[in-house]
């Protein structure tokens, strides 16, 4: 496998929709406000959170199980930003629809403007084949609330490329894998 390039992210975009909306350049400031930056970097792709967030809250006071999920877990929040107490969890989606071609597998890392301030960002790899709007689980790690801002960079994307001889025999969309083509901001499945 091989880390992708700038150039190549931005002929997969342009050729085959691979990010939509997707942005060819390194975007820091929006009508002479500075910003979290998001758009294509040196080898990988910084990507932003939607203005829809799923907050969790004890107010129920649900056991939070991944196979018996109840949705009373979260508040929905809508807005520029996002504020998610200390020690707490949010989910989000991004703003870019993704559609991975069978050679590629996507790794996500957080951005260091949120790392530094104890906001640690979460995303599973993407798979091969797989498609949609990815899901974003943000953790507070501090003992302060925090705030995470709507439509601006949160983490990057990184492409690593099969070489042609090793591309997967099963990719995600073949396995009927249950996130294929999420829409929205997705709590966990069984």
């Amino acid at each position: 496998m091989s880390i992708k390039s700038d150039r190549w992210i931005r002929r997969m975009a342009r050729e085959h929709r691979m990010i939509e909306p997707f942005e060819p350049n390194q975007v820091k400031e929006v009508q002479g406000r500075k910003i979290v930056s998001y758009g294509t970097s040196s080898y990988g792709y910084d990507i932003r959170c939607s203005n829809e967030f799923k907050l969790f809250t004890n107010l129920n006071s649900t056991i939070v199980d991944p196979k018996n999920f109840d949705d009373k877990s979260f508040v929905d929040v809508k807005g520029d930003y996002c504020i998610i107490p200390p020690n707490s969890f949010a989910l989000t989606r991004t703003v870019e629809y993704f559609r991975i071609p069978r050679n590629v597998l996507v790794a996500c890392l957080g951005k260091s403007t949120y790392a530094r301030c104890g906001i640690i960002v979460n995303v599973t790899p993407l798979e091969p084949e797989w498609e949609g709007y990815v899901t974003l689980e943000f953790s507070n790690t501090t003992p302060l609330p925090a705030k995470i801002y709507a439509n601006e960079g949160v983490a990057q994307v990184i492409f690593l490329e099969a070489r042609p001889d090793d591309v997967c025999e099963t990719s995600y969309k073949d396995r009927g894998g249950k996130y294929q083509g999420q829409t929205g901001v997705t709590p966990p499945k069984v």
